[in-house]
């Protein structure tokens, strides 16, 4: 436990500290900002910060916060540092700067940004890149509510062969397609600060029964064991660089989190309210993470006999057990947010937090999916001023992303398919973006602060690299040749970022 503990006091003093140097590195000031300057009563529109900040939390605090963190815990308890550590100078100041960079430009969505920075051949490459990977993420975040409200909620089978299961995603993905086309203050804009409420108060509730409860967890000085679970031989059998950095992602860096973002720069009334709501609500999420990944923890301590989970060895590697009908049976990653929500705070209480993760992944895909539109109509060149045009861009992708939810559902393996490429691919995404910042600080005469984008940028370009070299979904090549073809892909990264912006200001 007191790892956990010291970990959140570095995520929340570091973070507190931190953004103050990120917001006095930027300069933000008192210019009209691109709400107040292009109000369309469609995307931009003023908002109040307290429900900007909000809706940028719901926007960026998908299912990647939770399920990451399930399946990171098993590396041990050093995600309770790696987790604050990595947020608190990479994911945030990713969110920062991208957010920032986007108001200073008027508004402009990430692909265009990249445009600006860099060139057309990179903006189109890039483009085609992020609306894959926006596709991507949509179809998961529309997905797990979808299979998490059946059996978690309803109690249902959540098998494609169940009428059910279909009628809940056609209510998932009606409300996904509304918010994705109607004006944002008129659907996200009302619905997004009541979820984040429900987001905040159901996370502060399970911190509250950890450390009440006093639940076992593993320091990192200790043995790491617990429950039958030797979490010191998975960290050094899985690669923990750069396996665990692709697994929790969102809960430290999100490429995802910058197509959002840029979103929410259309709502800002003031520049100076950048931190709050870019930089802090990061570090919220990040705190999500770590009271996900300490109740995963805590539940492998509780075991499947008393409520919990157990770690058992199967043909496909450690899998998650738990009671189910009076028996130990094999549960999925989803599973597992249901069995740490009904131990930790009882079956009212477990239903509103499942009912909260829920909400975490449909308010997460709509605005994936509404990103996907934007860049979509950007890129045709299409005016998308009426509700009609938005449909006609917007039915297209929605048809598609039901055909490959239908495959997902169908397949075994569809949904962990989907899952592990989209893993990497928005790693990938957040690299792209913070290429983009260093360029423009450079370029914008702040070449004395660019080191820090460039730490982030240094860090995930090795990781992404990497793990594509060694990962079995990607080359699958010895992980020594990988570390090395990383760092040099790291450095080259770094340096190309500085000369672009050398020359671009020039």
């Amino acid at each position: 436990m007191a790892t956990f503990i010291a970990g959140l006091a570095i995520l929340l003093v570091g973070g507190a500290l931190y953004g103050r140097l990120c917001e006095r590195a930027f300069g933000p000031d008192d210019r009209t900002t691109p709400a107040i300057e292009k109000a369309d009563g469609v995307d931009y529109v003023p908002m109040p910060k307290w429900r900007n900040s909000l809706i940028n939390l719901r926007n960026i605090a998908g299912t990647g916060p939770i399920l990451g963190p399930i399946q990171g815990i098993l590396f041990g308890p050093a995600a309770f540092v790696t987790i604050p550590i990595g947020c608190v100078i990479g994911g945030a100041v990713h969110d920062y700067f991208c957010g920032m960079v986007s108001m200073r430009e008027g508004g402009a969505q990430m692909p265009e940004l990249i445009r600006r920075c860099t060139g057309k051949w990179f903006h189109r490459a890039y483009t085609v890149f992020a609306c894959l990977v926006l596709f991507l993420i949509g179809v998961v975040l529309m997905y797990t509510p979808g299979d998490i409200a059946a059996t978690q909620v309803l109690g249902l089978s959540g098998s494609p062969s169940d009428p059910a299961t279909w009628a809940i995603y056609a209510v998932v993905f009606g409300y996904c397609l509304v918010a994705t086309v109607f004006p944002i203050d008129k659907i996200i804009g009302r619905v997004y600060p009541v979820f984040g409420a429900v987001l905040l108060l159901s996370t502060a509730c399970m911190l509250v029964m950890l450390i009440a409860g006093n639940y076992p967890l593993v320091n990192i000085w200790e043995e790491w064991t617990l429950g039958g679970f030797d979490f010191g031989a998975y960290f050094s059998t899985q690669n923990f660089v750069p396996v665990f950095f692709v697994t929790v992602a969102c809960g430290i860096l999100s490429g995802f989190h910058s197509t959002q973002v840029t979103l929410v720069t259309r709502t800002v009334r003031s520049e100076r309210e950048g931190r709050t709501t870019f930089y802090n609500m990061m570090i919220l999420e990040g705190t999500v993470a770590m009271v996900w990944a300490a109740a995963s923890m805590a539940m492998i301590g509780v075991g499947a006999a008393e409520g919990g989970i157990t770690m058992q060895m199967t043909d496909g590697g450690w899998a998650y057990f738990a009671q189910v009908d009076g028996e130990v049976q094999r549960i999925a990653a989803t599973s597992v947010v249901g069995v740490a929500c009904n131990k930790l705070l009882g079956p009212v209480g477990g239903i509103v937090a499942i009912i909260g993760a829920i909400v975490l992944s449909v308010t997460s895909g709509d605005t994936a999916m509404r990103s996907l539109r934007l860049i979509v109509s950007e890129a045709l060149g299409i005016k998308t001023g009426s509700a009609g045009k938005r449909l006609a861009v917007a039915a297209p992708l929605f048809a598609l992303a039901a055909c490959l939810l239908v495959w997902a559902k169908s397949d075994a393996d569809g949904f962990g398919i989907i899952w592990r490429y989209s893993g990497w691919a928005n790693q990938t995404l957040g690299v792209c973006a913070l290429v983009t910042v260093t360029i423009w600080l450079v370029s914008h005469g702040k070449r004395r602060v660019a080191w820090m984008p460039l730490v982030p940028l240094a860090f995930y370009a090795f990781i992404t690299c990497t793990f594509l070299l060694s990962a079995r979904i990607g080359f699958n090549l010895p992980i020594q040749v990988a570390y090395a073809v990383g760092a040099i892909f790291a450095i080259a990264a770094c340096a190309l970022s500085l000369w672009w912006g050398s020359r671009r200001r020039e």
